[in-house]
């Protein structure tokens, strides 16, 4: 009888502290809030033509973290908003889409959390409290990264197959999807690129844990990671350079 009552209170004790921990978990999250982003500076520090000359991607890259108004630059120039009435009248960003569908989420993972940028109202939306920026590196490429901010890259399916543009037949295929989705990730990573280069930022385009980030996120079936991109300061050493 002894046996039994110990075994329920073990029981219990177990089944409490789950309870607790998903209870904090939530607390954790609900923690993290959303940061209203400073307007972006329309500046420019380079020319077009010197910042082309000096897009590279450089590896090495320091911890130290981007300040506010840097990361607002950074993001609007990446996927922001930059008129009101785009194509088929939804805004217009800063890199095209296939019928403007606007089918590329870009979540930005820092210290303190994972975001979701919100480029109407140009704002960090939080996703989750947890520090995922290792995820999105991929481990077999050998190079460790503490990169202040990781830029991931997520398509959204439903966009494409209920794109707010003209319906055509190959935003339905699977194969004609992937040209479309892969090319309009890479004109938001070449406005990364040149970013970064305009602002003496290093920069690194790359694959990513896809399995774990996509968990990570509580992403839908229906969304898949794509790829991540770092960007910080340039570490002093500037070893590992393409």
């Amino acid at each position: 009888m002894c046996e039994g009552w110990l075994d329920n209170a073990f029981t219990f004790t177990a089944q409490y502290g789950r309870t607790m921990a998903k209870e904090s978990d939530t607390q954790n999250a609900n923690a993290l809030r959303p940061i209203d982003l400073p307007a972006p500076v329309l500046q420019p520090t380079l020319s077009l033509y010197e910042a082309v000359a000096n897009r590279r991607t450089i590896r090495e890259i320091n911890e130290t973290p981007l300040p506010l108004a840097q990361l607002s630059n950074l993001l609007w120039v990446a996927y922001g908003v930059n008129r009101a009435s785009g194509p088929f009248g939804a805004p217009g960003r800063t890199a095209a889409s296939a019928s403007n569908s606007q089918e590329i989420d870009l979540y930005v993972a820092l210290h303190d959390g994972a975001y979701l940028y919100d480029a109407e109202p140009h704002r960090l939306n939080p996703v989750s409290p947890d520090d995922v920026r290792s995820g999105a590196m991929n481990q077999r490429q050998g190079v460790p990264s503490k990169a202040p901010v990781q830029l991931i890259y997520v398509v959204d399916l439903h966009r494409l197959t209920h794109t707010i543009g003209y319906e055509e037949p190959g935003l339905h295929d699977p194969e004609v999807q992937k040209s479309y989705y892969f090319v309009d990730t890479g004109l938001i990573a070449g406005n990364v690129y040149l970013f970064a280069a305009a602002s003496g930022l290093a920069c690194w385009f790359h694959n990513c844990e896809k399995a774990a980030l996509a968990k990570s996120l509580a992403l839908r079936p229906d969304q898949r990671v794509l790829f991540a991109q770092s960007v910080g300061q340039n570490s002093p050493s500037r070893m590992l350079e393409a």
